[in-house]
């Protein structure tokens, strides 16, 4: 662009900043001049399109302090967008001129500027995550954070807010987390991890983030972490739990049912765990026995019926494997055979659509008690499962 037809550009766009009408076409027209690499170090231009956005902004704040119609999510950008054309122009003066000298003209004023409005980029992400627009509430959390190391407010004395910034960090996590983005999820990690208040949340989120990148150390340090923040919270108890029985570690699994039950010992979803974890471990009277007090306080509990058969079941097996079974052993396996089918058919009528649970046992139960019309309702179901 001709230089007489830039200053008139710049001129009209001053005129605009002074009258307070169209600073949208004000900043329009300096973003414009500054796409031409070379005007990017012309100071006149970055201090105009800065002005016309001041402008903007005031404008805002004056309709939202009168209460008047205005959109929220404006100041905001507003805010994010004067952040950005500010370091730029920071950027601008920190070149050194012809002598080698660095004069920082409008740093201080606008670090005094920046500080001010600094909170909107806070509020700007938690308005965008209460509208799930994740994404951008990552951006505008991510902004709040790293304001504070930008170089525009070096010398400028401002209050470290550190617990403000961890709670960020934490917000950034989650946001990371629900846009499935593991880099964004885990990048603020060490700074969310000052955030007591959200602390076992993050362990949640960074577990699972964790899984499925497969960091196997990662993702059972944050499942024992947020275990020992919190044993009644619903996520890390039962990942545990079944990650040491997935490795045929019994042995942990039940240090971890444990450890719970010292902090609950009523706690239904802690004994289930527990009866499992006994009938992994081949305690089948001890099973039994768990299983039998928990039907007693309530005969409604799935699991129960299920570990409580399953119990009898493998006994059963046991003794039927037993090639020098006498009658007495035969009518003792009978016995369990009995005893499990009694629990597996109530687990059926409690579960019918778990299938692959009951029908396998029932079958084989079914075929040693010879009871011929329910064995061959049972090999129907099998063979339609299998088809």
């Amino acid at each position: 662009m001709p230089a007489r037809a830039q200053k008139k550009e710049i001129a009209a766009a001053r005129d605009q900043v002074k009258s307070g009408k169209n600073l949208d076409k004000a900043v329009e027209s300096m973003e414009k001049l500054l796409k031409d690499s070379a005007n990017r170090l012309n100071r006149k231009i970055w201090l105009t399109e800065i002005a016309a956005l001041q402008g903007q902004y005031e404008q805002g704040n004056e309709k939202l302090y009168l209460k008047q119609k205005y959109d929220t999510a404006q100041l905001f950008s507003l805010t994010r967008k004067m952040y950005q054309v500010m370091e730029r122009y920071d950027s601008v003066e920190s070149l050194p001129d012809r002598k080698g000298n660095v004069r920082h003209e409008y740093r201080n004023r606008h670090a005094e500027y920046l500080s001010a409005i600094r909170p909107n980029l806070y509020n700007g992400g938690l308005y965008q995550m209460a509208r799930q627009q994740y994404p951008l509430a990552y951006d505008f959390l991510e902004d709040f954070i790293k304001s504070y190391e930008s170089p525009v407010f070096e010398g400028f004395k401002q209050s470290e807010n550190d617990s403000l910034r961890a709670t960020a960090a934490y917000w950034t996590v989650y946001a990371g987390w629900k846009t499935g983005d593991a880099d964004k999820t885990i990048r603020y990690r060490d700074l969310a991890a000052r955030d007591s208040v959200h602390a076992v949340w993050l362990c949640q989120y960074l577990a699972d983030t964790y899984r499925q990148q497969k960091d196997t150390a990662a993702y059972l340090r944050m499942l024992e972490k947020g275990f020992a923040l919190n044993p009644s919270f619903p996520y890390f108890f039962p990942r545990l739990v079944e990650y040491h029985l997935a490795r045929h570690h019994a042995d942990s699994a039940m240090t971890v049912v444990d450890k719970a039950l010292k902090t609950d010992s009523a706690n239904q979803h802690f004994l289930f765990a527990k009866s499992t974890v006994l009938l992994d471990m081949g305690r089948y009277d001890e099973t039994i026995a768990l299983c039998d007090s928990l039907i007693a306080r309530n005969d409604s509990l799935q699991q129960a019926w299920l570990n409580g058969g399953l119990a009898y079941f493998n006994k059963a097996v046991a003794l039927d494997k037993n090639r020098q079974a006498s009658k007495r052993r035969r009518q003792q396996l009978l016995g369990y055979y009995e005893k499990s089918r009694s629990y597996l058919e109530r687990y059926r009528a409690l579960a019918p659509d778990e299938k692959e649970r009951w029908a396998r046992p029932l079958y084989t139960i079914y075929l040693n008690l010879n009871m011929g019309k329910e064995f061959d309702e049972i090999d129907k179901i099998l063979r339609n499962g299998n088809q």
